[in-house]
This record gives C-alpha cells, sequence and structure tokens, in this order.
C-alpha cells in the first residue's frame, strides 16, 4: 500500500510540479528515477509524492527556499529540464509555503 511523506512541523515548502506527458517515454522513466535519487541526497529536501493519470501531480517537499534553488541548479536537474519539451506537452511549477498541515 502506498504512503505519504511524513514531514516536519511547518513552516515547510512544497514545489508543486504538474504535468501532461507526451507520447512515448523517451528516457523519461530512468531519468526521473535518477533525478528522485539525486534530489534525496540534496540538503533541505523532505520528501516527494506523485500521482499520474491524465494530468501527473508531484510535489517535493523542502526546509527552504535555498534549498529549492540550489535542486533548481542542480547540473543532473538542469540537464533534465533541457529535455522536458521531449517529455511535456504542458507544465506548471508552483512553490508554496506550507503555513499548516494536518491528517491521519
Amino acid at each position: 500500500m502506498p504512503s505519504l511523506e511524513t514531514t516536519p512541523e511547518p513552516p515547510y515548502y512544497a514545489v508543486i510540479f504538474t504535468s501532461v506527458r507526451t507520447d512515448g517515454d523517451n528516457g523519461y522513466g530512468d531519468v526521473a528515477e535518477q533525478l528522485l535519487e539525486l534530489a534525496s541526497r540534496q540538503p533541505g529536501f523532505l520528501g516527494f509524492e506523485t500521482a499520474r493519470q491524465d494530468i501527473a501531480i508531484s510535489v517535493s517537499y523542502w526546509e527552504s527556499l535555498e534549498a529549492i534553488a540550489a535542486w533548481k541548479a542542480n547540473l543532473a536537474h538542469r540537464h533534465a529540464q533541457a529535455r522536458a519539451k521531449g517529455w511535456y506537452g504542458s507544465f506548471r511549477v508552483h512553490v508554496c509555503c506550507v503555513e499548516r498541515e494536518y491528517g491521519f
């Protein structure tokens, strides 16, 4: 059974990546797996959740805006960003401050 990430007490940050994929894998699966492994070792990384159907929604959690900026500048991540047009018909990135959280 899938599980949700355990995050610290707010505030922290969420990067919400919504996308519509193009047809075919075009190497996406391997790169996505490698990037998640790399991001998980990045200072300030707190976790990751994703769901895919017609529209994919991926959320990564971070300690600070500086940690997000460092991940965005990561060389492997930048190389993947350069390939985005081959993988996505469209995408959006939302950077949010999580001020409150609840659930079970």
